[in-house]
């Protein structure tokens, strides 16, 4: 429950944002993401959710004390990178974060299943870093309303196409393997 519950806030974040600072001060609202931050990494042991929660803080700790929307904006692009980090990294130090995942439902998986699943682990890398750089863009050039509508709903969308994309690919790459 509570891990569904930070999930939600999480994707709500630019929405939150975006209505909280019509509202509040920037420095208000660096207090949301300084407590999503560590709830975040509260009770994990991996320390990829640590050093998350560093990065987010570090964020809230420039908006509250600028008093600037900013730092709270970049929040987006933090998450695409170190997610280019930890999929591109597990790219140079196997099993692909791809075939992690991949292996919880066939842990058997065979070599064409390995070079498959670094593919798509290399796409996953291209789309993060696409989705960072735009919403770069939007913090750096757009406007609130812009920025809230790419980071909280835009995005949302092309990663559900990019995911359903792969499945059906992968439904024809295992009917084509099987026969």
């Amino acid at each position: 429950m509570r891990t569904a519950f930070l999930a939600l806030l999480t994707a709500a974040y630019p929405l939150l944002v975006y209505l909280g600072l019509g509202h509040f001060e920037p420095r208000v609202m660096a207090i949301l993401l300084a407590v999503l931050a560590l709830a975040r990494a509260v009770g994990r042991r991996e320390r990829f959710w640590w050093w998350a929660a560093a990065a987010a803080m570090v964020l809230a700790m420039l908006s509250w004390l600028g008093n600037d929307a900013l730092p709270l904006k970049l929040y987006p692009v933090l998450v695409n990178s170190l997610l280019l980090l930890v999929f591109g990294a597990s790219l140079f130090h196997p099993p692909s974060a791809i075939e992690r995942l991949a292996r919880l439902r066939e842990p058997n998986l065979d070599a064409y299943g390995v070079s498959y699943t670094a593919r798509v682990t290399q796409v996953w890398c291209a789309f993060f870093a696409l989705n960072g750089s735009i919403a770069l863009a939007t913090c750096l050039w757009a406007s609130d309303a812009q920025w809230a509508l790419y980071n909280g709903l835009i995005a949302y969308v092309l990663m559900g196409l990019l995911m359903g994309g792969e499945w059906l690919v992968r439904r024809v790459v295992r009917q084509r393997a099987a026969s």
